[in-house]
């Protein structure tokens, strides 16, 4: 991941190099995952794609709703993730999500079905409204669903 990450970096330093001296608007990014730990090779996905957008230059959103809020609930990876020989950890691509500037956040229906409160998150995962995903997409230049 840390290779690719430097050769997707490098590659942005290239084209930043020939972008026209005005402020160009923000790139935007949304990484939409459904999934949990029913299939955690999915969310694991999820969390590199959305890395590689931010180290690429885009304001990355990882919005999580159905089963993947249960991935942000404090402890849930711990208590939930058997780690794999040579496979990198949820907690691991978390990590690297929130070093390269990800921002995470969770749907409040869901949460509210799960009966899961903003305080119940990782942070700084925070819960956002459906809506502020239809307005997200709306302005993203791409969108990955897992």
């Amino acid at each position: 991941m840390k290779g690719m990450v430097k050769q997707v970096m490098a590659t942005t330093k290239t084209l930043q190099s020939k972008k026209p001296t005005e402020k160009e608007p923000e790139k935007l990014f949304i990484v939409l995952c459904v999934t949990g730990f029913e299939k955690i090779a999915n969310v694991r996905s999820a969390l590199m794609f959305a890395s590689l957008a931010a180290a690429a230059d885009f304001k990355t959103i990882l919005f999580c709703l159905q089963n993947a809020v249960d991935i942000m609930v404090k402890g849930a990876i711990e208590e939930n993730e058997r780690p794999e020989p040579g496979v990198p950890t949820l907690a691991q691509r978390l990590e690297e999500a929130l070093e390269m500037g990800v921002e995470i956040q969770c749907c409040t229906q869901t949460m509210a079905n799960k009966n899961i409160t903003e305080d119940d998150l990782i942070p700084p995962v925070k819960a956002a409204g459906a809506m502020n995903l239809i307005v997200l997409a709306t302005k993203a230049e791409g969108t990955l669903c897992f």
